[in-house]
């Protein structure tokens, strides 16, 4: 695992001494990335460099050294990630003549550009991954990502360079950098609480998207797609990456000729996730696991203490508060599978000290308060390992989100009712001040703060045209963010834009399809990735083996689903391992309680960060509708933590990079 960067400047106007030291310096900004080796590759002629830091996992002699070289001359490679399938590889290599140095996947990699090219060779890499190779003989650069976008890669130019990075932090350091943050891409971030692939938060810097490659070739771009979220923007031809894996092929494959009974189908995801797992393991530093005591993870753990000759590392996070904590269960299910468990409960307090260091870690506003958490367990693994499995994916993958099953039954309620009736007694319920929903609806829901805003938030979903607007809805935390980015516009992209989604007859099967393209790699893998990665620990995700994605929809398309339970498949094989009683229970979580941390020891900070004049002096957001939710968010009228934790992180973000 590490962190690349890398520049073509056209000007040809730098001498060599000149492009290493401004490569070595963004490389440098990477230092948490890869700790263990640092490297800087430049060709004068052409303008280009490469820096590199190591974080040295597979292979950690110098053999493994990074920029590296193909044995012919040809190829320059600077990469992030592993290659899980890399020993079969350098069999088939080595059959077709090819020896080599060490035994690192970088080296197999490159050898395998050298044999079949690049586009064909990344076909057959299974990992997770982000890279840029110059190719020396064909003067062309290649910037590439995995397929469901665990690795970050960001490109873009500046004036006359172009520039690629894993994190912002690094393409700040090069001489040209601009800094002129995106109103667009801020509006879907005010929407979403993070900011979705293509788009980054600065203008004329993109995310490449998962499964994606990118082939430079002088200042455009020579790669095609059909997907272009820049429709008549005379620079997207420098936006539209190939892509050579079809997630929309694989969730649109016709399965009919292969149907198998449920039992079939558990058994064959059983071992593609086993063989997963068993990939995951190989490493020459330790390894061991996130467990946080529910199915994902313990089903990870379960196989990997299966596939271990000792005991697995695992680690878990607890909460002081008990309405909070699951790490009880999570210790329980350590003892019953017998690994070595260390967990670590923190207050509170712990978790409110590292809200400061968030916009230095995430690099672009992130608003999932997960975060905190993550960056905890991170940090608690990284004292012991250097490599930990993680059970993300599950829920994309296996149907486990909450918003899943009432998004399904609030469609089905609605569908039959007229839209005029519908807008109409949406119309009524808002009407109704929250005070008085509040007062009313608190017995439904428990006496929480946000009855009445819930009662409002729902009434807004009745004039939804379609199940893809409401599902739309319930993921935005701000509903209208043009109303508070001063001169923001949502741009066409997977959300808003039906020629860009697939077309899937059964709502909860869309759904999964939406977030696995958008939250997924924007959201979940990207939070995993920045916490992991600060603490110099690298994650692996099992579950997002291409081949456990696409059985994953095969089960989804074709078996009796049992509507009754959430992922029944992985607890199915979860059961063989662990008592039901151990994972068949309520689910807490490490939740972070942010709407009541902001009413009370947040409070000072939110408020001088939401200071009026402070955001009209900085021109990016409408105070008004901030300072509204705030008041009511404090006074009880309303719940509004999620929309207000977008507006607080952007706010410390742009304080701390701006």
């Amino acid at each position: 695992m590490c962190g690349i960067v890398g520049y073509w400047d056209l000007r040809h106007s730098i001498d060599a001494d000149a492009l290493a030291k401004i490569a070595d310096n963004m490389a440098g900004a990477l230092v948490h990335r890869g700790p263990d080796d640092h490297g800087v590759w430049v060709d004068r002629e052409a303008g280009i460099a490469f820096g590199h830091r190591r974080l040295s996992v597979i292979d950690i002699s110098n053999r493994g050294h990074q920029p590296m070289l193909s044995s012919n001359d040809r190829y320059v490679l600077v990469y992030n990630g592993e290659i899980y399938n890399y020993r079969s590889l350098r069999r088939e290599l080595e059959q077709c003549g090819h020896r080599f140095q060490g035994h690192s996947d970088t080296e197999v990699m490159i050898t395998a550009f050298q044999e079949w090219g690049v586009e064909t060779a990344i076909k057959h890499c299974l990992g997770m991954f982000a890279f840029a190779v110059w190719d020396r003989k064909q003067r062309q650069l290649w910037l590439g990502r995995d397929r469901l976008g665990e690795k970050p890669l960001y490109y873009g130019w500046s004036g006359t360079v172009f520039l690629f990075a894993s994190e912002l932090k690094a393409l700040r350091k090069h001489p040209a950098w601009k800094k002129d943050i995106d109103r667009t891409a801020l509006t879907l971030f005010m929407r979403h609480g993070y900011v979705p692939w293509p788009y980054s938060i600065y203008e004329n810097i993109y995310k490449l998207p998962p499964a994606s490659l990118l082939k430079m070739e002088s200042h455009i771009t020579s790669a095609t797609t059909d997907f272009d979220p820049f429709p008549g923007d005379a620079a997207a031809t420098l936006r539209r990456p190939h892509i050579y894996w079809d997630l929309d092929r694989i969730v649109g494959a016709d399965k009919s000729s292969a149907v198998m009974d449920n039992d079939e189908a558990v058994r064959e995801l059983e071992r593609l996730i086993r063989e997963s797992v068993a990939r995951q393991l190989i490493a020459d530093v330790p390894v061991g696991a996130f467990l946080s005591g529910g199915v994902d993870s313990s089903t990870i753990v379960a196989l990997m203490q299966q596939e271990s000759s000792g005991q697995v590392k695992t680690f878990s996070i607890g909460s002081s508060d008990e309405d909070y904590n699951e790490a009880n269960f999570a210790k329980d299910i350590a003892v019953h599978l017998g690994t070595d468990h260390t967990e670590l409960y923190v207050t509170p307090a712990d978790a409110q000290a590292l809200i400061p260091e968030l916009p230095r870690i995430y690099d672009e506003p992130f608003a999932d308060s997960s975060q905190i958490p993550t960056l905890l367990v991170s940090r608690l693994a990284r004292e012991t390992v250097t490599v930990a499995l993680s059970g993300d994916g599950g829920d994309e993958l296996f149907g486990g989100y909450d918003r899943y099953q009432w998004s399904e039954r609030l469609w089905s309620v609605f569908r039959p009712v007229p839209r005029v009736f519908r807008t109409a007694l949406g119309s009524l319920l808002k009407a109704v001040p929250l005070t008085a929903w509040q007062m009313a609806a608190r017995p439904i829901f428990r006496g929480s703060h946000s009855a009445g805003a819930r009662v409002h938030r729902w009434a807004e979903l009745l004039s939804v045209c379609s199940r893809e607007e409401l599902y739309w809805h319930i993921v935005s935390h701000w509903r209208r963010p043009q109303e508070l980015v001063v001169n923001g516009v949502e741009p066409r992209y997977v959300f808003n834009d039906q020629s860009l989604r697939k077309e899937i007859d059964n709502f909860v099967a869309y759904m999964m399809y939406i977030d696995t393209r958008t939250y997924l790699p924007d959201d979940i893998l990207t939070k995993v990735d920045r916490a992991s990665m600060s603490a110099s620990l690298e994650v692996r995700v099992p579950m997002l083996d291409q081949y456990v994605v696409a059985h994953a929809w095969r089960i989804q398309q074709n078996m009796n689903r049992e509507a009754t339970q959430t992922k029944w498949p992985l607890r199915a094989i979860l059961h063989k391992y662990v008592p039901r009683e151990l994972v068949e229970r309520p689910k807490k979580g490490f939740a972070i309680p942010i709407g009541e941390w902001l009413r009370n020891s947040l409070r000072d900070w939110g408020e001088e960060l939401l200071d009026p004049a402070s955001i009209l002096s900085d021109g990016f957001l409408n105070p008004i509708p901030i300072r509204e939710k705030w008041a009511q968010h404090l006074s009880g009228a309303g719940d509004w933590q999620y929309p207000l934790w977008n507006v607080l992180m952007f706010q410390s973000w742009l304080k701390n990079w701006q």
